[in-house]
């Protein structure tokens, strides 16, 4: 995709460069990658339908970033691989001492958020990249982006994480999808105990509003109370399969994973987080992520973690029961996957 396109898509005036991006794509969905700014994901959306990703004006006014143990976080957004736990991003280095000592959970590693990737392989139905080597992080990120050869709604991420010193390090894999805050998210559940919110409030701030029903989690939007501005805060939760998805307008965006247990996932984190910001008459942020299971890798060692994407059509009510039906219905039988929603009772 030009330039200039990628800062008309953003809405953005064109003051200087923007990133390249590749684009995957066949009659049904379209995905646009950039081999810069670490291999990040800027769109994915069915033909002629807009874009689910939520991407940051910084794409186009920073395309070219400084990238060091110094940078601070720029607001790229779209789709990325983090590593967890956070607490320890800066404390498993030697590159910035002030971090390590200040035991900081921000920003996230540099190298591997802003630095260009370099084209293993590239044709119109995949994309292989590879990252720099980071002194932050200790590993070395390669990642793959593929239409599904079976399916042409659905494409393939996979990331594999190889450790670059001659110590062991310990991490797991993080795929972190930013998509708008209006984008309405389930996720399955068994129980309340596999849910745990932890909402940022504050004067004008109210809390998270949770929803747990028929094995599904959802956050309720409801109107914002008179002199609250904005919703913040995080669900970390134990899904009791390994998908979750979300309703955007006249599309509906699946990601699946597989699923694990408890056990694997660190305990400071979830397989499945939701991060949300919805703020008052603006368009806020809510974050689809995933954690893979958390490993020490030997020198050498490396990991491996996946998701699939699929999108598909939706031209149903906006409405928590009518999403649930397309989902549990429609949806699951087209991906092939009737028990989607497991033997709950919810409406088919």
């Amino acid at each position: 995709m030009k330039r200039w396109l990628i800062a008309m898509l953003l809405g953005i005036p064109m003051t200087g460069l923007a990133v390249e991006t590749v684009r995957l794509e066949n009659t049904t969905i379209a995905l646009e990658v950039t081999p810069q700014l670490g291999g990040r994901g800027l769109w994915f959306s069915l033909q002629g339908h807009g874009n689910l990703l939520k991407v940051g004006a910084d794409v186009a006014s920073q395309p070219e970033p400084e990238v060091s143990a110094m940078a601070d976080d720029i607001g790229y957004l779209g789709h990325d691989v983090w590593l967890g736990p956070q607490s320890q991003w800066w404390r498993q280095q030697d590159a910035n001492p002030v971090r390590r000592d200040a035991k900081a959970n921000w920003p996230p590693d540099p190298y591997l958020a802003f630095a260009a990737t370099r084209i293993l392989e590239r044709s119109s139905r995949r994309l292989m990249l590879e990252g720099v080597p980071s002194p932050v992080s200790g590993v070395q990120l390669r990642k793959t982006f593929a239409l599904d050869p079976d399916r042409p709604d659905t494409v393939e991420l996979q990331v594999q994480a190889r450790n670059i010193r001659d110590t062991p390090v310990a991490w797991d894999l993080w795929f972190n999808t930013r998509v708008p805050s209006s984008t309405r998210v389930y996720v399955p559940v068994s129980a309340q105990q596999d849910v745990r919110v932890e909402s940022i409030t504050g004067r004008t701030i109210g809390p998270l509003l949770p929803r747990i029903g028929d094995g599904l989690f959802s956050f309720d939007h409801s109107p914002l109370p008179a002199g609250m501005t904005a919703r913040r805060g995080k669900v970390f939760l134990q899904p009791s399969a390994g998908w979750m998805a979300g309703f955007a307008g006249d599309q509906i965006f699946i990601i699946r994973f597989p699923h694990q247990d408890r056990s694997l996932i660190h305990p400071e984190q979830g397989q499945v987080e939701l991060y949300l910001n919805e703020a008052a008459g603006s368009e806020g942020l809510l974050e689809m992520e995933v954690h893979a299971p958390y490993r020490t890798l030997q020198p050498g060692q490396a990991m491996e973690a996946a998701e699939r994407w699929t999108v598909l059509p939706y031209d149903g009510a906006h409405t928590r029961e009518a999403q649930v039906a397309f989902l549990c219905g429609e949806a699951a039988e087209r991906l092939g996957e009737p028990d989607l929603c497991g033997t709950t009772n919810l409406p088919r």
